[in-house]
């Protein structure tokens, strides 16, 4: 920023006799001196002093005559102020470049802003105000926003105790504000910094990060809406990729048949089928156990597969049942009489399916006969029940399918979950009514 440098002027401070570089020339009308605070009367030949102010302007977080680039201007750090309305404390920093003019960087609990004055009014809707096509909604109305101390050099004669009528509009990373008394009024749109920008212009600590509690900026954008829209493709692909894998990998194939009959309250029915031979070296099984004729009764039904080469054993149970009548509300049925049995790795290998099964009624349909073998009564001409197995290689493990899309929607849940925290928090700050669905859907809105 070269072309700066001729527009700097030294001039010494009438009250300490400090050299003050006069930054912006021509178009500073009060200067602050770095030394020792006093108020100087830039267009006086004289440097006549305005007032004094002698508590010290150190600790700022950008020190004046500083220079850094934003939005691919080179500013420079001319002026600095403390404003307060009663409810909150701020500093503005006045940044210039003699091809671009004035700008304003305000900070504010370490969160950051980039200043620019409207030449033109912006468009009122209602209570709304519209720029560029973006609508910014009333926030704060009828606050006094009151100058506190100051250092350095502005354009207009600014003292401490100046006070302006101050009304905000807002969306999400921006704040258009109005300030007037009873000379002028004059429009500022505030645009949110990204820590980022804001370290690589002028090297400041990035602002701290949100957490449930604090109280957001009235214009400090969410810093989950980006993330959960950045989500969603992510979870979409994933969610694809679930249901091909489980399309590709949980089909059943090569479906065998075996069925045998039992005799409800009869003995347990014991039989081996096979074989079944599994060539990959681990394989998910799925047995379908289907009784039709079951009635008023259940079946259970014991399945293993069993290695012939090491007797090692796999086992699962299906219990089949199925009941029906008629009341008052009329027919009614329960049960099902069909069960699926999946076994999720058997190794590589020749194996038997051995089937244990024993059928029970339930009811008064037929006869009974005392067996003396088990001291029960046991039906009498009820025909036996039909157990079906099909046994297929694969198996469709759905529960592990909803754990996974659990696991997919997870993050954007719990990132939503915060932004309503956050969003609750910064609108609770709004003058008037409670916040209602346009509220919500401007603070899905990126900046």
């Amino acid at each position: 920023m070269s072309p700066d440098d001729s527009c700097v002027r030294t001039l010494a401070c009438p009250a300490c006799g400090g050299t003050i570089a006069m930054r912006a020339a021509g178009y500073t009308v009060t200067l602050a001196c770095e030394y020792c605070g006093t108020l100087i009367d830039a267009t006086n030949p004289d440097a006549r002093i305005i007032t004094r102010y002698h508590e010290l302007q150190a600790f700022l977080a950008i020190p004046l005559g500083m220079r850094g680039t934003l939005r691919g201007v080179e500013w420079e750090v001319v002026g600095w102020m403390q404003r307060a309305d009663g409810w909150a404390t701020w500093e503005e920093y006045l940044l210039f470049n003699p091809y671009a003019g004035y700008r304003w960087l305000i900070a504010q609990n370490g969160h950051w802003s980039f200043g620019t004055m409207l030449t033109a009014a912006p468009r009122l809707d209602g209570a709304d105000a519209i720029v560029a096509g973006r609508r910014f909604t009333v926030f704060y109305g009828g606050n006094s926003a009151r100058v506190l101390r100051v250092a350095g050099e502005f354009y207009w004669r600014v003292k401490i105790g100046e006070t302006v009528r101050a009304t905000d509009y807002v969306r999400p990373g921006a704040m258009l504000s109005l300030e007037q008394n009873d000379r002028e009024r004059s429009w500022t749109l505030n645009e949110w910094l990204s820590g980022k920008e804001i370290r690589a212009a002028f090297d400041v600590p990035p602002p701290p990060a949100w957490l449930p509690g604090m109280t957001p900026l009235a214009h400090q954008p969410s810093p989950f809406a980006r993330r959960i829209k950045g989500w969603w493709p992510i979870g979409a692909v994933a969610f694809v990729a679930l249901l091909l894998m489980l399309s590709l990998f949980g089909a059943t194939m090569q479906p065998q048949r075996f069925s045998l009959s039992v005799t409800p309250d009869g003995p347990s029915v014991s039989q081996t089928f096979g074989p079944i031979v599994l060539p990959l070296a681990r394989q998910a099984m799925t047995v379908e156990a289907h009784t039709p004729g079951v009635e008023q009764g259940w079946v259970d039904v014991d399945v293993s597969f069993v290695n012939r080469k090491t007797q090692d054993r796999y086992d699962a149970y299906a219990l089949n049942e199925h009941y029906s009548g008629q009341d008052s509300d009329g027919y009614w049925s329960e049960g099902d009489r069909s069960q699926t049995l999946k076994v999720a790795s058997l190794p590589a290998g020749t194996y038997d399916l051995v089937v244990d099964a024993q059928a029970h009624h339930w009811g008064s349909s037929g006869s009974f006969a005392y067996d003396p073998s088990s001291g029960t009564y046991k039906s009498d001409g009820l025909p036996p029940v039909e157990v079906v197995l099909t046994v297929a290689r694969g198996a469709r493990f759905l529960s592990n399918f909803w754990l996974a899309t659990l696991m997919i929607l997870a993050p954007p849940l719990l990132m939503l979950l915060f932004h309503i925290l956050f969003e609750n928090a910064r609108l609770a700050q709004k003058d008037g009514a409670p916040a209602d669905a346009d509220d919500w859907w401007q603070g899905m809105q990126s900046p």
